[in-house]
């Protein structure tokens, strides 16, 4: 018997949060510039109730902030949400490094002790 365990909500977690792909597209939009709701839906052809949640779930993992002016709430990236992301995929650069090193020195011995930087 298989039993599933329930995902994390999503709305608790970062990287759960910008694993939905309009999501990264919401805040990739929003690097330039702050937009309302329906400024971000036009731009991205989304329908304005769904831009609504993706939005929500991205403040609420403090992924964007929102405050309002005049009658329009407009929304921005908050990239200091990011952290936690960059934290752990910049726990695999040493492993990329020394991945294209030992491509460098392969392609060295292929081309006869040719050094491939120049």
């Amino acid at each position: 018997m298989i039993v599933c365990m329930p995902r994390a909500a999503t709305t608790s977690d970062v990287f759960n949060a910008i694993a939905e792909p309009q999501r990264r597209e919401i805040l990739t939009l929003l690097k330039a510039s702050e937009l309302s709701v329906g400024g971000v839906a036009d731009k991205l052809g989304l329908r304005q109730p769904a831009t609504s949640k993706h939005l929500r779930v991205l403040r609420e993992v403090g992924l964007v902030h929102v405050h309002q002016s005049g009658k329009q709430r407009l929304y921005g990236l908050d990239a200091r949400g990011l952290r936690k992301i960059h934290d752990w995929t910049g726990g695999f650069e040493e492993f990329w490094n020394q991945s294209f090193d030992r491509l460098n020195e392969y392609v060295k011995t292929l081309k006869g002790g040719t050094n491939v930087d120049g």
